[in-house]
Parts: structure tokens; C-alpha cells; sequence
């Protein structure tokens, strides 16, 4: 009994299954027979197109708006290192003579002291070959030199830190019997891009110096402006 009942059952599903698939046919031919049917489904492709293309238009608005702030982001993160680790390192530290020993000068008029020995220059913003420090990034900046005097008696040395052809501060020694003096002087001052430094020995006027490296030129970037 139960075994017939089932039967039934399947042979009324695939009754109901033919009879639905030759309804959607019908339809289909109605549709394609009748222009005002035709018309809505062709009304209706149109909206689900708009829909897609509404769509679609927002995904865009939603990339240019991630493109943007990806762009604030990369720039809020470069001002972090220049504020941080990515400030400009500018250092230099440099003596006069390399080897050898003497007086040097006198000379006809004032003359910048070329320092040979260096120690150390980071960022390369000072030239031994002409003893200039050139400002690559406009900062506040710490400059100090020394100086020994001539072996002369009296002694007859005199040097100025000099900024772009005008001095700044110096060191003197130019009166009294003794010899073997030493002197230094220094400076924090502003200096823009391209700005010159330079210790300029005063024309005639003479200096001493050998390996113990007595006259020496220094300065560092303290921050930038």
C-alpha cells in the first residue's frame, strides 16, 4: 500500500514539473509574439542594467575616495620622517695640515684657510680643497674654530669665521713676548640654501700648525627652518 502511495506521489511531481516548464515556454512564446509583453522585458534589462551601472559608478566613487586618502596617508607618513628620522644629518670636523709642520702666510690679503685633515663630513656640505662649507639645508647651524699662533716674536695671527665675504666673530694674537698661544671662538647663526662658511686667515698675518692638529674647523646642522 505505502509502496503505490509513493509511486503517486513521484508521478504527480514530474506531472506538475512537464506542466511548468510548457507554462514558461508559453510564456516565452507570448512574449515573443506579443510586443507590448516584449516591451516590458525589454524595460525590465534596461533597469537591472542601470542598476548595474549605478552600481558599478559607486564602486568607482568608493576607489577614487581609497585613492585619496592613500595619498594623505603617503604624505602625512613623509612629513613623520622629515619630524623624525628623516631630518638631514649635516655634520663636518676638520684640521689644517695633514702632515708636515710651520708657519703658514703671511699673504696679501685676507685668504680662506683650506683644512685638509677631516675627520668626519656627513651630507658633504664641506669642500677640503677650498675649505668652504656650503649650506645644503636651510637650518640654524653651530660653527667653532681654533687657532695657534705664529712661532714669531711677537706673534703676528689673526683669523675670522666668515658668513658669505662678511666676518662674524675671531681669534687674535698679535702682542706680547710669548709664543705657543692658542685661541678658539664660535657661533650659532641661520644660513639658507647655497650659504658660504669659511675661516679666512687676515692678510698678513700668519698661523702655525703641524700633526697635533692645533687649528681646527667644525660645525653641525642643530635643526632645520
Amino acid at each position: 500500500m505505502n509502496g503505490i502511495t509513493v509511486c503517486l506521489l513521484a508521478l504527480c511531481c514530474c506531472l506538475s514539473e512537464t506542466q511548468a516548464q510548457e507554462n514558461n515556454q508559453d510564456q516565452k512564446a507570448c512574449c515573443l509574439s506579443n510586443p507590448g509583453c516584449l516591451m516590458k522585458e525589454l524595460v525590465s534589462i534596461g533597469e537591472k542594467l542601470g542598476t548595474m551601472v549605478e552600481k558599478q559608478g559607486t564602486m568607482g566613487d568608493n576607489l577614487r575616495l581609497m585613492e585619496t586618502r592613500l595619498q594623505t596617508s603617503e604624505k602625512e607618513v613623509e612629513e613623520l620622517k622629515r619630524l623624525t628620522g628623516g631630518q638631514p644629518k649635516v655634520a663636518f670636523s676638520a684640521a689644517f695640515r695633514e702632515s708636515g709642520s710651520g708657519d703658514t702666510g703671511p699673504f696679501n690679503t685676507n685668504t680662506p684657510l683650506q683644512y685638509k685633515k677631516v675627520f668626519s663630513n656627513t651630507d658633504n656640505c664641506y669642500n677640503p680643497a677650498t675649505g668652504v662649507f656650503t649650506a645644503t639645508v636651510k637650518g640654524m647651524y653651530y660653527f667653532r674654530f681654533t687657532m695657534m699662533n705664529n712661532q714669531g716674536n711677537p706673534p703676528s695671527s689673526a683669523v675670522c669665521l666668515t658668513k658669505n665675504g662678511q666676518r662674524l666673530v675671531s681669534v687674535w694674537d698679535t702682542a706680547g713676548n710669548d709664543s705657543h698661544d692658542s685661541g678658539s671662538n664660535a657661533v650659532v647663526i641661520p644660513l639658507e640654501l647655497g650659504d658660504q662658511v669659511y675661516v679666512e686667515l687676515q692678510a698678513n698675518r700668519l698661523i702655525y700648525d703641524d700633526t697635533l692638529h692645533y687649528n681646527t674647523f667644525s660645525g653641525f646642522l642643530l635643526f632645520t627652518m
